[in-house]
């Protein structure tokens, strides 16, 4: 659990260098295999969203010595950064609006027994 908070801790002082807004942090230790936190950020532009989940892979690749897996960085509206225990959605904010990722996380699905099931 330490290397998660290493790791967390790293990635929130990456977002904040690169002035990603709205950052959300999302605790999912026993809640999901898949994380222990979940990050949800915006940038102002499909610009700035790119700048900041490579930036953020490059550091964490430098710092930690991980590689991160990067997902949709041809739009820019919406890149996905797995960084093993950390998983972060850098958004424009239109689009983080529109799918409310973090309300559901947070919230769970209603009418579901467990919060993380999402069929």
């Amino acid at each position: 659990m330490a290397a998660s908070q290493n790791l967390l801790s790293l990635v929130l002082s990456s977002l904040e260098d690169d002035k990603a807004e709205d950052v959300v942090v999302i605790d999912l230790a026993g809640k999901s295999e898949m994380a222990d936190h979940m990050v949800v950020c915006s940038g102002r532009s499909s610009r700035q969203v790119g700048a900041i989940a490579e930036k953020l892979a490059d550091r964490i690749k430098k710092d930690l010595g991980r590689f991160s897996k990067i997902e949709g960085k041809g739009q820019g509206d919406w890149i996905l950064v797995d960084a093993g225990d950390v998983i972060v959605h850098v958004f424009r904010p239109e689009v983080r609006e529109f799918y409310q990722l973090e309300k559901m996380w947070q919230s769970g699905v209603p009418g579901s027994s467990d919060p993380t099931s999402l069929t």
